[in-house]
């Protein structure tokens, strides 16, 4: 039987993704914080998808139940959460392209493009404190670069 791996997902500030509300924010790592673990599981279908762009996964939180989408909001791709189960994603007949993202791995860091738009890219902000968002300005005001810890596959 096949299941999403828990990864725990920081940035090259280590900064770690925490749940705020309904907002994915990225802090920096303290003692007594909880970190979100992230499920990622590769889409089965990748006929319909560019090659060479990286491995398309589906990102999601393990509690509560939610996964990472992107959708336009006001006319500029946003990036989202929704409560979902990350298997019926991947039990789908051909890839749901608003929730999908190109895992490229680079030596020990890792991006993030939105399948449905593909330019922008996961970021979170260099200081911390502010929302996971998704961006085209890669390696500005924006860190794209994560590091992930397999919890367990």
């Amino acid at each position: 039987e096949i299941h999403p791996i828990l990864v725990d997902i920081q940035d090259v500030n280590h900064l770690v993704w925490v749940l705020q509300g309904q907002t994915l924010t990225a802090v920096p790592r303290k003692d007594l914080m909880d970190p979100v673990t992230v499920t990622l599981i590769s889409c089965k279908y990748t006929e319909t998808l560019e090659k060479g762009r990286g491995n398309p996964v589906y990102l999601g939180l393990k509690e509560p139940e939610l996964c990472l989408f992107c959708t336009k909001v006001k006319g500029q791709p946003t990036l989202q959460l929704q409560e979902q189960n990350i298997m019926d994603l991947y039990n789908q007949t051909e890839p749901v392209k608003p929730f999908l993202f190109y895992h490229d791995q680079n030596g020990r860091a890792s991006s993030f493009e939105s399948v449905a738009f593909p330019g922008w890219f996961i970021g979170s902000c260099s200081n911390g404190g502010c929302p996971v968002i998704i961006t085209q300005e890669l390696g500005k005001i924006y860190t794209t670069d994560f590091g992930f810890t397999v919890l367990q596959a």
